[in-house]
């Protein structure tokens, strides 16, 4: 009995070191698991001898170890930079960099690279900063999308060969001091401040036009109704005068008209006035003097009348007078202009007569010379005469 138990129990301990041995997990089990989207590499003795794919795999116990799992999924870096721009206004840059171990070089993304994410910021650094160093504040905020764009680029390029490859860079803002960002909306309200009172003299300034042009019109009509009502009563005070005159009353035709007027006067005056007193002359004589003044008044104005036309007549011969004048100026200047330039040009015709003349002259007496050095050298070689001959003759 007891050796069946002492078996028992050594069965049991040998069922315990198996499964230790298979699923501890240590480096002595046999068997283990890989997540969903990571890799697991395996290494023997230190070196590299596959790479675990997700799901059950098995190793050497003691001699084969597991790596920490190597994640295939999207990652997100955040990295703060805090540079300077082109206008020396420093700034802070938060990018947010998207990034994946490409599942075929898995193996190059964990030994080639100590710290991936360092890597990273540093490319990430260096390209913001090159970037804003050529932009101004105004001109970074709206090249946002093409410092990320840059900053992608360049790190698709570096981290390829490491097997990283970069899904996408997002520059999330860009964010400058305090004061600065205060001083800018300043800018901004005064601006708009600037345009809304531009806005609001515009507007006063077409009400006003427009009450100017309203009121223009308004007295143009005034005018010519007054100019109309004048004219009516003017015809019809003429049209009275004229049938007074056919029934016979000529002499008298005036002060009949003016009695007629002075009374419509009054009465409209005594109709529309605010005044309850009005005073009036009692003689009638008062009647003479007022036509009297008022047929004065007439002949003075039609005096005043004849003397502007007669200074308007004046003014227009003055300007006549004084064109003229100018026109005869005018013409006898371009006369003695002609003149000159006549006189120039035979000037010139002359002297240029003169000097041909004395060209024609030089050359005559050249060839005479010429002629008379060939005579010269024809006797000596006849006579046979030695020496140097002399020289022909030159130009002057």
């Amino acid at each position: 009995m007891e050796a069946v138990f002492g078996l028992g129990i050594g069965l049991v301990v040998v069922l315990l070191v198996v499964a230790v041995l298979l699923f501890s997990g240590l480096r002595t089990s046999v068997f283990f698991t890989v997540k969903t989207q990571e890799n697991v590499i395996v290494e023997r003795f230190g070196k590299f001898k596959k790479v675990a794919r997700p799901g059950l795999n098995t190793k050497a116990p003691f001699i084969e170890t597991t790596t920490r799992p190597i994640s295939l999924r999207v990652q997100q870096l955040g990295v703060d930079i805090e540079s300077k721009t082109k206008d020396n206004v420093f700034v802070n840059v938060p990018v947010a960099v998207q990034y994946v171990v490409n599942e075929d070089s898995v193996v190059d993304a964990y030994y080639r690279l100590a710290n991936p994410e360092e890597q990273i910021r540093s490319y990430v650094f260096d390209t913001v900063r090159s970037a804003l160093s050529s932009l101004t504040l105004d001109s970074a905020f709206e090249s946002k999308d093409d410092i990320a764009h840059n900053v992608e680029q360049r790190l698709s390029q570096s981290m390829a060969a490491y097997g990283f490859r970069i899904v996408n860079t997002l520059v999330t803002d860009i964010s400058p001091d305090a004061r600065v960002r205060d001083s800018m909306n300043s800018i901004n309200a005064a601006q708009r401040d600037r345009v809304a009172a531009q806005s609001l003299a515009e507007a006063d300034k077409i009400k006003r036009v427009t009450q100017a042009e309203a009121d223009a019109e308004a007295m143009r009509l005034h005018g010519e109704g007054v100019a109309a009502q004048r004219k009516a009563i003017a015809d019809g005070i003429a049209e009275q005068y004229e049938r007074l005159r056919e029934v016979g009353i000529s002499e008298s035709a005036e002060q009949l008209l003016m009695m007629t007027q002075y009374f419509d006067t009054m009465q409209e005056v005594s109709r529309s006035g605010r005044s309850n007193v009005l005073f009036m002359p009692s003689n009638p004589g008062g009647l003479g003097d007022m036509a009297a003044e008022v047929r004065n008044s007439l002949f003075s104005a039609q005096a005043n009348e004849q003397g502007t036309a007669n200074a308007q007549l004046d003014q227009r011969a003055a300007a006549e007078q004084e064109s003229r004048r100018q026109r005869r100026e005018a013409e006898h200047k371009a006369e003695q202009d002609r003149r000159l330039a006549e006189e120039r040009s035979r000037r010139a015709a002359a002297n240029a007569a003169q000097s041909g003349q004395g060209v024609a002259q030089r050359a005559a007496d050249l060839a005479a010379r010429a002629q008379q050095w060939a005579q010269n050298q024809g006797g000596q070689q006849q006579g046979g005469q030695g020496g140097v001959p002399q020289p022909p003759p030159h130009q002057p």
